[in-house]
């Protein structure tokens, strides 16, 4: 599983897909959350704007990472 380190609080999901390298453009980051592709902690997320927190799991197309606060 790989990690992103943010240096901030939160990431918001959107963000965090590209940050990662599994989506190209903020468009297909809002396309496959609203088609449900992507399990935050496990659990299908529909918001884009959804925050991120450290140690929280995001799963899209059998990737994961896991997002690691850097304060």
């Amino acid at each position: 599983m790989e990690t992103i380190r943010i240096k901030d609080e939160y990431i918001r999901l959107g963000q965090a897909l590209k940050l990662a390298g599994l989506v190209g453009s903020g468009v297909d980051a809002k396309m496959v959350i609203q088609d449900g592709l992507v399990k935050v902690n496990g659990e299908t997320e529909y918001q884009r704007g959804k925050k991120l927190h450290d140690k929280d799991v995001v799963t899209y197309e059998g990737e994961s990472f896991q997002v690691e606060t850097c304060l």
